[in-house]
């Protein structure tokens, strides 16, 4: 068990009052500043604010600021990545400022037309024009505000570094890049500890990484790459990882974010790898359910759906519920009564949507015309936007070889042209003559019992029968008891989400990271499936797509001449078990269950289970371990009890990570290669989702990075790192003849803007359409001039201006009159919903050998083995459940923003009245909160919002680096800042999974996602 001690200080703990006279003092010294206050404010300019960076006459005309440019570009203060421009004094090499991108639909809900030429975008934002002061207001948030101050943190590193001593001892010495890649490339004895195999080594593509277990691929697979988020440069990423090294490990962050969220919806949407969701129209939706979300506080993108509910509500347009264990400021007062709050036991969202999912199917209030259509071809005849497999069959035989898949053709005996289960094998629908193969035509909804198969009975189901079935295993108030919201509330929900006709949707995101997670997300999702909401104005839209940078008309970035294909089974184990030796062996002796470990079939790749199999060596050891801006060892619940072990160089031998500071996962490296922060580097993304049109945001050097340089001048980051190693090995996709372009000629990789620069042609030409070339004034007015030297000497004569025009309205937009196509979305998602996933419903539990329903359920929550966590954990024992929640301001990598730290310095404990009054707690008194993983005491702020028997803590801080703890560098030792250290971290208290025999954390079973939302607990007065 885990103790940390991180006490606030101060009268900030104690009262608001004290909070707010602490956290503003400095900013209320700076506003009494000027000519009374003894300092002289600077000509016609208000306070000590700099000179404008332009002014707009009456009439219109523009004058610039020749010494400050305003450069289009994108935040990465969060994972919305906002586009916004940039203030920058250009001989100062230095942003003085960030707001909002008028073009960019993350920023402005009114974003301009493309067309818009640059100069006239500043114009429209300076209140010129009758009425138009706010039309094209866009802002940055107050976070994206703040952050641009990590650009000059003295904590950053700029220089390649290796450690000193033991992993973890703080202690580091600065090296050169070229001997930062040779020691990686080829190892040696780095440290005095023993031979470290190097990348060229470790890249062995023909010797199998188990010689007893083949398919778990070469020992390339040894090495392996966890990315936080993709910031526009996993392209990058994975071309030297799988196409050039022959590496199948690579893994995001997301299974310890929003993992269970995503792949509940994507088991809806049918791709449990891709995870696809929707968001709801929040412009035209009428009622909305937020659950596990707030608008305007957390879920991406945060701040438009805050921006476009607030416009919603304020205008009588939106009616809204929120659904949550804490309420932040999504529900408010002018919103009037309507929006509302509806607290809930944590964890137990699927059991409130189960609920309204059997009153709907009670009381007929599911959208059977829209679940009746069995294809395309019979929903665009009856004018549907989608369709689902409501109507196809499912095998309910558990004695058939098929049991828990969709029933199909080549099952009856029937004959068609094609391979069995491929896209020429129909499925089957009910009839009255029997299961036919799905036509153009509505199908029945309801079927139970058995038809004659090829082989004999058949015992069937259609989908939308299970899942009622499911619905009506339990009562509504059996329902109710377990989320803790009466059965009247539950109905009227359930009455007023099915009382608009498809302009009403449920929105969730990350709180549904608990013990149910998965099945919470998949029936919440359901709900929107079942009125029929998708593609439909006012109801749920996917994101529009995106102008892509990799495989475009100019250039393939995505091809890579004799490229590698990766061989294997990943390290998450996210595949079935039965694909392994072990299965085999298992079986072949006469018991196949358990698995010596989880495996996770239906779960994308997973960084919670890559620790586990690390310290295990299950499936396999590895040799290399990159981290690429990713901080796991802060980020996912109960990790602290592996720590130890990743420390030692046995377990990962080779430990890189390339990153701007040195957090809480760097600080246990061999190496810390430099980064590149925000306005320093190039990339493209688009947005998460909740935007109905196309959007390519551009990042770009806006100012001259910070980092240290290569011998032949180049900013050393991640991309030139990935570059340098992977010309000293020779991997395939780098170097003089790399990349080709349209004709098939080869050019060069040799830096980051060879890559990325033909990125930005492609998004300047692709689609059918070109962006219009960008003048000298263009490039003046937004910086861009800065790297015309850079475009021109890359890209041909035809083409850089193009690129230059991305760079200059920082990256390519669809316009918001593109949003619909009549009564629809103009960028419909064309798959079927899966009412029924058999990929979920086929699969077996490794551990139990027992099938999980492919529909949505109630399921409470569970440890590997399928024992319920309240049988191990009891309420009686502990009776409290302990959730996170977000700020719109802090977040796990902010902290280094001292500007933020005056706002909000710590995040104490938050107590609902109830639960503090029954223990005798007080704001301002100490406290201890126990799980049965770890402890931590801090000090409690008792407060109304917080549901019965929960514990609220803000994400964000309680950082043990970031400047939380000493670090010495060339035997300089810069002291840990106590204000970077305060507060504590919810995931400490996270739990080990006491099923498991090889050690791992507590994740959802069917997602792998980290739990870290209703953790059981105990809690106690100290002082």
């Amino acid at each position: 068990m885990s103790t940390r001690r991180n006490i606030l200080k101060g009268a900030a703990a104690i009262g608001a009052l004290g909070a707010f006279a602490a956290g503003y003092a400095e900013p209320a010294q700076k506003l009494v500043k000027g000519k009374w206050s003894g300092t002289v404010p600077r000509k016609n300019v208000t306070g000590n604010a700099p000179a404008p960076e332009y002014t707009v006459a009456a009439n219109g005309d523009i004058e610039l600021n020749p010494d400050q440019a305003v450069s289009y570009a994108m935040c990465i203060g969060c994972t919305t990545m906002c586009g916004v421009r940039v203030r920058v004094d250009k001989k100062a090499n230095k942003v003085l400022r960030v707001s909002g991108n008028p073009y960019n639909p993350l920023s402005t809900t009114e974003f301009l037309p493309y067309e818009t030429p640059v100069k006239d975008s500043l114009v429209a934002m300076a209140h010129a024009g009758a009425n138009d002061g706010q039309l094209r207001r866009s802002t940055a948030c107050g976070r994206g505000n703040a952050v641009l101050e990590q650009l000059d943190n003295p904590r950053r590193v700029l220089k390649p570094l290796k450690r000193v001593g033991p992993r973890g001892s703080g202690k580091w010495e600065t090296i050169s890049f070229e001997q930062l890649v040779e020691e990686v490339v080829e190892g040696g004895d780095l440290f005095g500890e023993g031979q470290v195999a190097g990348l060229r080594e470790i890249r062995d593509l023909e010797t199998p990484i188990r010689a007893d277990a083949p398919e778990m691929g070469p020992r390339a697979n040894g090495v392996v790459m966890l990315s936080s988020v993709n910031d526009g440069r996993d392209n990058m990423n994975l071309r030297w990882l799988k196409q050039g090294y022959g590496s199948t490990n690579y893994a995001r962050h997301g299974s310890y974010c929003g993992g269970s969220y995503r792949s509940g919806s994507g088991a809806m949407f049918g791709d449990v790898k891709g995870m696809p969701h929707a968001k709801p129209d929040f412009e035209e939706a009428e009622f909305i359910i937020f659950i596990g979300t707030a608008p305007g506080n957390a879920g991406n993108p945060f701040k438009r759906i805050g921006a476009l509910v607030a416009e919603a509500r304020s205008g009588g347009k939106l009616d809204c519920v929120l659904v949550d264990p804490v309420l932040n400021h999504a529900q408010s007062g002018p919103a009037g009564d309507r929006s509302r709050w509806l607290p809930i036991i944590p964890g137990t969202d699927g059991a409130l949507a189960m609920a309204m999912i059997r009153w709907m199917f009670e009381n007929d209030r599911i959208n059977a015309g829209y679940l009746a259509q069995p294809s395309k071809e019979a929903a665009d005849a009856a004018g549907e936007a989608n369709w689902t497999n409501a109507t196809h069959l499912v095998i309910t035989d558990e004695g058939h070889p098929r049991m828990g898949k969709l029933l199909r053709a080549s099952d009856m005996g029937l004959e068609f042209e094609g391979d069995a289960y491929s896209d020429a094998d129909a499925y089957m629908v009910a009839s009255d003559t029997g299961p036919m193969p799905v036509g153009s035509s509505e199908a029945p909804l309801f079927f139970d019992g058995t038809v004659d198969g090829k082989d004999g009975p058949i015992a069937v189901k259609t989908s939308l029968t299970l899942l009622r079935e499911e619905a009506m295993g339990r009562s509504l108030e059996d329902y109710s008891s377990a989320c803790g919201i009466p059965v009247a509330s539950i109905t009227d929900l359930a009455d007023k989400f099915t009382s608009h006709g498809r302009k009403a949707a449920v929105n969730s995101h990350g709180g549904m990271m608990s013990g149910s997670g998965f099945y919470n997300a998949f029936a919440l999702m359901m709900l929107n499936t079942l009125i029929g909401n998708l593609n439909w104005k006012g109801g749920t839209l996917m994101l529009g797509g995106w102008y892509p940078d990799t495989n475009g008309p100019a250039y393939d970035l995505s091809k890579v001449k004799g490229a590698v294909k990766p061989k294997g089974l990943p390290l998450g184990r996210n595949v079935p078990y039965e694909k392994t030796s072990e299965f085999k062996a298992k079986k072949a002796a006469g018991k196949p269950f358990p698995a010596d470990g989880p495996w996770y079939p239906n779960a994308p790749g997973l960084a919670t289970e890559w620790f586990s199999s690390m310290v295990n060596g299950y499936p396999y050891n590895i040799e290399a371990l990159i981290l690429r801006n990713a901080n796991p060892v802060y980020g996912i619940a109960g990790i602290e009890h592996l720590v130890p072990k990743l420390k030692d160089p046995k377990v990962v031998p080779l430990f890189v990570s390339i990153d701007p500071f040195i957090n809480e996962s760097s600080a246990l490296a061999d190496y810390i290669v430099p980064d590149t922060v925000m306005y320093e580097s190039w990339g493209f993304v688009k947005p998460w989702n909740g935007v109905p049109t196309k959007v390519t945001t551009a990042r770009w050097p806006v100012v001259e990075p910070k980092v240290e340089k290569t011998a032949d001048g180049v900013p050393i980051d991640v991309d030139m790192f990935l570059i340098a190693t992977a010309k000293r090995m020779g991997l395939p996709g780098f170097g003089d003849e790399a990349i080709p372009d349209k004709d098939g000629t080869m050019h060069p990789l040799n830096r980051p803007e060879d890559f990325y620069l033909r990125g930005a042609v492609n998004v300047a030409t692709v689609g059918g359409s070109s962006v219009a070339d960008a003048n000298d004034e263009d490039l003046e007015v937004t910086g861009v001039s800065r790297i015309r030297a850079q475009l021109e000497d890359v890209l041909k004569p035809d083409e850089w201006r193009k690129a230059a025009a991305i760079y200059a309205k920082g990256g390519r937009y669809e316009n918001k009159d593109l949003s619909y196509k009549g009564d629809k979305g103009s960028h419909p998602f064309k798959q079927p919903m899966q009412v029924y996933n058999e990929g979920v419903g086929s699969a077996r539990n490794a551990m139990t050998g027992k099938r999980s329903p492919g529909v949505p359920t109630w399921r409470e929550a569970e440890f590997a083995d399928g024992r319920r966590v309240a049988d191990l954990y009891p309420a009686s024992e502990w009776p409290v459940k302990v959730i996170s929640f977000k700020s719109p301001l802090q977040n796990s990598y902010s902290v280094g923003a001292k500007s933020l730290l005056r706002i909000t310095s710590s995040n104490p404990v938050n107590v609902g009245r109830d639960l503090a009054q029954a223990l005798g707690i007080e704001t301002g008194d100490r406290v201890r909160l126990t799980t049965p993983g770890g402890s931590l005491e801090s000090v409690a702020v008792v407060r109304e919002g917080v549901a019965g028997h929960t514990v609220a803590i803000e994400h964000g801080f309680g950082h043990r680096g970031f400047g939380g703890s000493d670090i010495t560098i060339d035997e300089h030792t810069l002291p840990s800042d106590p204000r970077l250290a305060a507060g504590v971290l919810q995931n400490d208290l996270g739990l080990m999974d006491p099923t498991r025999d090889k050690p791992g954390v507590w994740v959802d079973p069917i997602s792998g996602a980290a739990v870290r939302q209703a953790l059981p607990a105990k809690l106690e007065r100290l002082s």
